[in-house]
């Protein structure tokens, strides 16, 4: 009676010790690093009543087994699988590591170097990787400073945030690409100024800048003109671009109407005046002519009754054609043959004041064009010709291969030159806007 009291005691008690290892490993089941425990049983001695006997061949009996009486189960080890690999998590923390394989990590307090499969690091005030737990430092192999070679020997403290490594000298950009989807119902695109793509890139100081390009469609609805119009600092202050060369100078089809706005403006008799509807001068044209030529930009001339520059005065020029804002566009538009276009700035300086181009055309008579507005055969740029494969809408050619440089040494200063990669955009829909 007692021997089986004592045997379920020892069962309760042992399978209690189980239970307290299988708690601990749920209770640590958030643990870095954790291994779990799990247990074995043994069993106690037996109490022997009567031995075993052999066989006996004069009394022709059979041997017997000894009669043994069980008196309980006792725990017999509690292994921890030290090396078993955990599942991996992301924790955000770049410092966190995990080690695959049968791998410790070496830490120190300072006096004594421990194991631990415990990976949970940061970086300390000194600037050396620790345990998030303990603060113990975390001990590593040095690297040589002559060769860079990894020193085998006596493990030391991972400083791995010094002065000597917080740094580095910044770099220009040289590489960049563009990628994405142009759809040629973008009415961006398709407008007199075009849709904007911004670009980042850095100098060999490290500042940054951005530059804006401007994508336009062509007549031919698969080939868009890539033209640099801005290159902004930092603090958006502008930068002088007029010796930067990107692309070459070149022509883009077009088949823009270019209406004159009758309800606002109208011209003299000679065509050489422009007048608000109200009667008031806005320029003349003759103002803006120097011996037959533009005279500088920044020259002064009269707009709207007030001293001005001549660029205003073109400005106010395209404002009545449409082209508010967009000058430079209003006047690389030409008329007639692609070979040999003449620009409305050509015009300006010989056609529209004398009456007729060299060759004579009548479309480009004053009296036609300022009254009437005019067909634009194309528009002359400098830039680069982006062309898709008109079938399959996938990228061709942008001048002719891959990629076109953006020659940033062109201007000075620490800037490097860029070249673009343009292999990743497309034309396919996209309900209108690009992307």
């Amino acid at each position: 009676m007692m021997r089986s009291l004592y045997s379920g005691v020892s069962g309760l008690k042992t399978h209690q010790t189980k239970m307290d290892v299988i708690g601990n490993n749920i209770a640590n089941v958030n643990t870095t690093a954790y291994k779990s425990s799990s247990m074995t049983f043994s069993e106690l001695m037996s109490q022997t009543t009567q031995n075993a006997s052999g066989a006996n061949a004069t009394t022709g009996t059979g041997g017997i087994n000894a009669k043994q009486i069980g008196l309980g189960v006792k725990s017999g080890a509690i292994n921890v699988n030290i090396t078993t690999q955990g599942s991996a998590q992301s924790t955000g923390n770049p410092f966190d590591i995990m080690i695959t394989g049968d791998n410790f990590f070496v830490v120190s307090d300072g006096t004594s170097n421990y194991f631990t499969r415990d990976g949970s690091f940061y970086v300390d005030g000194a600037g050396n990787l620790a345990m998030t737990s303990t603060g113990y430092n975390v001990m590593g192999w040095q690297v040589d400073d002559e060769t860079g070679d990894i020193k085998q020997d006596t493990v030391s403290a991972l400083r791995i945030m010094s002065a000597a490594n917080l740094t580095y000298p910044p770099e220009a950009t040289t590489q960049a690409y563009l990628s994405g989807i142009i759809d040629k119902n973008d009415t961006d695109v398709t407008s007199s100024s075009g849709m904007s793509v911004n670009l980042n890139f850095y100098d060999a100081l490290g500042y940054s800048y951005t530059a804006k390009f401007v994508l336009k469609q062509s007549a031919d609805t698969n080939e868009y003109s890539v033209e640099i119009s801005k290159i902004l600092d930092s603090e958006g202050n502008e930068i002088d671009i007029s010796d930067l060369t990107f692309g070459s100078t070149t022509t883009q089809e077009s088949a823009t109407s270019v209406v004159f706005n009758s309800n606002s403006y109208y011209w003299s008799d000679d065509r050489t005046t422009l007048y608000t509807i109200d009667g008031e001068e806005v320029l003349n044209l003759t103002d803006l002519v120097d011996n037959g030529s533009l005279k500088d930009y920044t020259d002064a001339v009269t707009v709207n009754g007030e001293t001005a520059t001549v660029q205003d005065a073109l400005d106010e020029l395209a404002k009545a054609y449409g082209y508010e804002g967009s000058t430079e566009e209003f006047l690389n538009l030409y008329i007639g043959d692609e070979s040999n276009p003449t620009t409305v700035l050509d015009m300006i300086e010989s056609g529209m004041i004398a009456g007729t181009t060299e060759e004579g055309e009548a479309t480009l008579d004053p009296a036609s064009v300022y009254s009437e507005g005019f067909e634009a055969a194309g528009r002359m740029f400098t830039g680069a010709t982006l062309v898709f494969d008109s079938d399959t809408g996938v990228f061709d050619n942008i001048n002719g291969g891959d990629t076109v440089t953006l020659n940033l040494s062109s201007i000075g200063g620490n800037f490097g030159d860029i070249t673009i990669d343009f292999t990743e955009t497309s034309m396919y829909d996209n309900s209108g806007p690009s992307t």
